[in-house]
């Protein structure tokens, strides 16, 4: 029996409109109109993180919504509800069907027209739709790009990363923190230990050792070692802490320390965050 593509939209609307992630992002999910192979490694483990659902889906219709039942839309953008073919399932808890409906807000063009999607390919980042398993809902308003092969590789990537079973966890805080000076001038060691949402050890080690680079290196486990160095840019452990680590070393984390001491490991804390460089584009993880 052929659908009603009435019924269906009315239907997915519905859905939407109680979404909880739609409603705390502030809209349905805004397509990129050209290709974002220079998308920032933050922003795809983000997403890929919040994500259940990682689709490359070809558009096969775009239908407008009128802007009296798009609440939220913003300024120069409009809502569609776009019916997609599925290429491949880059993730997913399970199949899917061959073709899926979602809300999309795209901004118009120069011309201050809705761009034509048909025929598109892009990357989707969603989530299932309770009880309707030929819908998903795009997880924030930008997780939808055009698709390219350098992202196409690159999302896959992150999604290896994310789904290991040693993925580094998310990192919720500060432990204690302390610095042990060495028996030379200008030698010592300053531990940090971190607290993670899984409950497993995570720590960083900064070593200053005189007439050498200070260096700092990141541990997985019990054992505190050196071996590891630092996690290399653009990787889940890089991400973990460049956008999970707070700005400054929290002073409680410092109580048992002498005030020399507690200097020196605030040194070496500010230290490691220079080093990770900013998280763009990847809020807290």
């Amino acid at each position: 029996m052929k659908r009603n593509p009435t019924t269906a939209l009315a239907m997915t609307l519905g859905l939407m409109a109680c979404a909880p992630v739609l409603a705390r992002q502030g809209g349905p999910a805004t397509v990129s109109a050209t290709p974002d192979s220079a998308v920032a490694y933050a922003r795809l483990a983000r997403l890929a993180l919040e994500s259940d659902i990682v689709l490359d889906v070809t558009v096969r219709s775009a239908v407008r919504i009128a802007p009296a039942e798009a609440p939220g839309l913003a300024a120069g953008h409009v809502r569609l509800y776009v019916t997609a073919d599925v290429g491949a399932l880059i993730r997913a808890n399970g199949p899917l069907p061959a073709r899926i409906g979602y809300l999309v807000d795209i901004p118009f063009d120069p011309r201050g027209r809705a761009p034509n999607l048909k025929r598109q390919r892009v990357i989707a980042f969603a989530r299932a739709v309770a009880g309707r398993p030929d819908q998903v809902q795009l997880v924030t308003p930008d997780a939808q790009f055009a698709w390219d092969p350098t992202l196409d590789r690159r999302v896959r990537d992150v999604v290896r990363e994310v789904i290991a079973p040693e993925a580094p966890p998310a990192i919720t805080g500060i432990g204690n923190a302390f610095h042990v000076p060495g028996t030379l001038p200008g030698e010592g060691e300053t531990q940090i230990f971190l607290k993670t949402a899984s409950g497993n050890p995570v720590s960083l080690l900064i070593l200053r050792r005189p007439g050498e680079a200070r260096r700092w290196a990141l541990s997985l486990g019990d054992i505190i070692d050196e071996a590891g160095g630092a996690p290399k840019p653009d990787t889940l452990a890089w991400y973990r802490l460049a956008c999970g680590l707070p700005d400054a070393l929290p002073e409680a984390s410092l109580q048992s320390q002498e005030d020399a001491n507690a200097t020196l490991a605030r040194e070496d804390y500010a230290f490691v965050r220079e080093s990770l460089g900013r998280c763009e584009n990847g809020e807290a993880g």
